[in-house]
């Protein structure tokens, strides 16, 4: 682990629950922040989520508080609120950053924070831009991402990853880092106000989901697990197993016919109907009868022969796993992003670190606190 961290120096007072704010905290710690968690007495709601471990340990609350100090405070009370104030506002240079998704209240606004330290950053994570509660799961639904995902014909399927979640929790870390190398370099704090359903209608404007709408009053068609715009889907082996293959460029396209022995079957079809297969267009055109010439290979071979005969193409492909599969079959052991952490209430296991790579090393945080373990020496 290297001597120094880029954050160092950095000191965050995190008041928050679920996801996207534990998930900024996270990430600035393992980057090097010095993170403080706090929580009302008996923790927030999300204290015992699930999934938990054998003694109820939350293995949900442990993993994203991992290399935090943790706070309890009673915040309805005026002295509560004060040691808040006080944490947030101490003198330093690094200090001064409050992030939370618990805001709307005028005893912890920016207002009143700056009056007492001018220089404060705060960041406030919302559900909705108007202020209105809001989590992952509704704020998908409204976008549109359900309606598109399954087999369509009406039906709306959400998906298990907290998409917007994840993505608003990285959002307000880079958003925190932002403002302070301003403050570096201006002395000036920032009021920072992220709301989920905002991040969540960046991402699918930046990624066109909501440009063609405006251009055409199209919405993309729910295609089940077809790949958008190119050749991508999965197909099942004899023996149960499958596999996602994506062919997004003519080499793609042009080896896994050759891989199921289907090159003068696909030529033909070309033929036929006067498609060029080589345009990514036509490949997802023509979907669903190239994937019945495909399918018939993977249905005549096991897994393990249709593992190694992808392994020797330049076919994009994975085989579908469970979770439990990933852990099984030693992936976490054989990547140096996971490393053996012992968590109280939990036991050791592996834990990831930041993905990004500093001078070759994984930057880690350590095992999540117990909760209020740091009242006595931070307030």
């Amino acid at each position: 682990m290297p001597d120094t961290r880029p954050l160092d120096g950095i000191r965050v007072v995190e008041l928050s629950s679920f996801v996207a704010s534990p998930l900024c905290g996270l990430t600035l710690a393992q980057l090097g922040a010095e993170v403080i968690r706090v929580d009302p007495i008996g923790g927030a709601a999300d204290v015992n989520r699930w999934p938990l471990a054998p003694d109820g340990t939350s293995i949900y609350w442990t993993g994203l508080n991992r290399g935090k100090a943790s706070v309890t405070l009673d915040l309805r009370s005026e002295s509560g609120r004060q040691s808040l104030r006080e944490l947030v506002t101490a003198p330093g240079e690094g200090g001064g950053i409050l992030v939370t998704n618990s805001g709307g209240r005028d005893w912890m606004s920016h207002g009143t924070l700056s009056a007492i330290r001018p220089d404060v950053i705060t960041l406030e994570l919302l559900g909705r831009r108007d202020g209105r509660p809001g989590v992952d799961y509704t704020v998908n639904a409204a976008l549109g991402f359900p309606a598109i995902t399954g087999p369509g014909g009406g039906q709306v399927v959400n998906h298990a990853l907290p998409a917007w979640d994840v993505a608003a929790g990285l959002h307000a870390a880079l958003a925190v880092v932002a403002a302070v190398r301003e403050r570096e370099r201006t002395g000036r704090g920032r009021r920072l106000i992220l709301p989920l359903d905002d991040v969540a209608l960046a991402t699918a404007g930046t990624l066109g989901y909501l440009t063609e709408p405006q251009l055409d009053g199209s919405s993309r068609p729910a295609v089940g697990n077809h790949v958008y715009g190119t050749f991508g889907t999965d197909f099942t082996t004899s023996d149960g197993g499958r596999f996602m293959i994506v062919a997004l460029t003519t080499r793609h396209f042009r080896d896994l016919a050759r891989l199921t022995g289907t090159r003068e079957a696909v030529d033909a079809l070309e033929a036929a109907t006067g498609a060029d297969f080589t345009a990514e267009s036509d490949r997802y055109s023509y979907r669903e009868v190239l994937a019945a010439l495909f399918a018939r290979w993977f249905s005549a071979h096991t897994t393990e022969e249709a593992a190694l005969a992808l392994a020797d193409s330049v076919v994009l492909h994975e085989r579908y796993r469970t979770f439990a599969e990933v852990v099984a079959e030693g992936e976490l052991d054989a990547n140096p992003l996971f490393g053996t952490l012992d968590q109280p209430g939990i036991g050791p296991y592996l834990a990831a670190a930041h993905p990004a790579t500093f001078d070759g090393t994984h930057l880690s945080a350590g095992p999540a606190p117990r909760l209020g373990a740091d009242t006595d020496r931070l307030t």
